[in-house]
């Protein structure tokens, strides 16, 4: 057994990894290929960082850091339970993840990518801390666009006025279909230990609880401040998104272009997607709904793409450089 384990480490570092690794590097490629107005919003990104709007551009850089930072802090924290990483490691966890995350539905290859730096006892359980960090952001996410998507509602939209080619009656009720999901998952989140509970009775699911057990050890006050960790990064994403558009000549009012990406983003959120197909959806959706109120086009291609390369596609090739790199150490016997 133990020589079939090293064969299966030889395997996994010299074939896998490396093969993994050039099928996501072709795969980034062939997604920026293939993107609309491509050489002119690599033409206005390439003169971003030299303008008078140049500091702009520097400082959406600059959060890049704090935006995973903060995910790296909260994953960091998550995993407390089962054992205690440091933020260094925690930090490869999340850029792992984006890497395996890049060609998945949902983004749900990301489980898998933080998990190989837990012990191995911990990785499966390592995957349900996973998703409980993501529904933290989800919630953030829903919670948000939904309160900008009221706020435009009331006081920017006229009554016969369209959103998206959506008349109000349809905005009006894709908002309470929004809020009765948000509702729903928020409850769920607050009561995972009465569910892990409930899942304990049920003879066909007790296998799961070796793996799910962690998440009853979690108390309100901790699932707080992973929501509070969730809403620093919404925050830090919007700013991301405000300057870059700022910089490209995209001139939108401050609050107005928040309202616009939080609901951006509540639609995101909602429509199942291949993160690699992500950027041409976000694309469309963005011209949509920022093009009411600005028609540079072009430059709001542009912030989609340059905040894509940004946040995705330089984490995930830092991520699957790093996957070449990681060890599968077993826990030592006791």
């Amino acid at each position: 057994m133990k020589g079939t384990g090293k064969n299966i480490k030889i395997l996994f570092k010299y074939f896998v990894a490396p093969a993994l690794a050039a099928w996501l590097f072709y795969s980034l490629y062939k997604q920026i290929r293939n993107q609309p107005h491509l050489y002119e919003s690599l033409e206005l990104i390439k003169n971003a960082p030299f303008g008078k709007e140049g500091f702009k551009f520097w400082m959406v850089v600059v959060l890049l850091f704090f935006n995973w930072g903060f995910e790296s802090l909260k994953w960091q924290y998550l995993t407390i339970p089962l054992e205690r990483i440091s933020f260094l490691k925690a930090f490869k966890s999340v850029l792992s993840g984006i890497t395996l995350s890049i060609n998945t539905p949902n983004r749900i290859g990301e489980y898998g990518g933080r998990i190989i730096y837990l012990k191995e006892g911990n990785r499966l359980k390592g995957i349900s801390l996973s998703i409980a960090g993501s529904i933290s952001q989800l919630i953030i996410t829903l919670l948000m666009g939904c309160i900008a998507l009221f706020i435009l509602l009331v006081f920017y939209l006229g009554k016969d006025q369209e959103m998206m080619g959506l008349s109000r009656f349809w905005i009006e009720t894709f908002l309470w279909i929004s809020l009765i999901v948000t509702f729903l998952i928020l409850l769920f989140f607050f009561k995972m230990a009465w569910l892990v509970r409930l899942i304990e009775k049920l003879p066909p699911a007790r296998k799961l609880i070796p793996y799910i057990k962690v998440l009853g050890q979690f108390e309100n006050k901790i699932l707080l401040r992973l929501l509070f960790i969730s809403f620093i990064r919404f925050t830090i994403f919007v700013f991301q998104y405000l300057l870059l558009l700022k910089s490209l000549n995209v001139d939108i009012e401050w609050f107005t272009g928040l309202l616009l990406l939080s609901v951006l983003f509540l639609l995101m959120a909602i429509v199942p997607s291949f993160a690699i197909a992500d950027l041409g959806i976000r694309g469309q959706v963005s011209i949509a709904l920022l093009g009411m109120y600005n028609s540079n086009t072009i430059g709001i291609l542009a912030t989609i793409f340059g905040i894509w390369i940004l946040n995705l596609f330089i984490p995930a090739v830092a991520g699957s450089l790093m996957i070449l790199s990681v060890r599968l150490n077993k826990e030592p016997k006791h």
